[in-house]
């Protein structure tokens, strides 16, 4: 038999009880289903429309992405939910929308998110193989580890 060590509890004496603190938490939990679903979205997008063979992600990039929306959608009265993020594409000076994702089709959306992918000039593709360049070089997008998100609330609360 194995004894392990319990390191996340914390025990309060006055109160005589015992309060655990899950290493998973909701929070992480809907940040990773958004990035997952952030990276289907672009799955998708790439066939559709933007006709290319691999699209190229900074590593953990839709992940900050995900966290940074959670942050955003925190102060929504439905939070997450009720968002409707528009995942636009910014690459040799041209806009283009690629897709639209309402977070829980069953919420009414209460605030837009805007999602600027950018595509990558140079910088952290110098770090790619030469024959993994050579292969990808004509149908390949990287995408820049820069993005820009914007905001725009659907409704008007009596504090603004």
């Amino acid at each position: 038999m194995e004894v392990l060590p319990v390191t996340n509890e914390t025990y309060n004496n006055e109160e005589e009880t015992w309060d655990y603190e899950y290493p998973e938490s909701e929070e992480a939990a809907l940040i990773e289903a958004l990035s997952k679903r952030l990276e289907a979205e672009l799955r998708t997008a790439k066939r559709t429309h933007l006709s290319v063979g691999e699209v190229l992600l900074p590593n953990g990039l839709t992940r900050r992405i995900a966290q940074d929306m959670f942050h955003l959608a925190d102060s929504e009265p439905c939070g997450l939910r009720g968002c409707v993020l528009y995942i636009l594409f910014e690459g040799n000076g041209v806009s283009r929308k690629l897709t639209t994702i309402q977070c829980d089709p069953t919420t009414p959306a209460t605030f837009e998110v805007y999602l600027t992918l950018k595509q990558s000039t140079a910088g952290w593709n110098s770090f790619l193989p030469q024959f993994l360049k050579k292969i990808t070089r004509s149908g390949a997008v990287m995408i820049s580890a820069e993005y820009a998100l914007q905001k725009k609330k659907l409704y008007r609360s009596s504090l603004d």
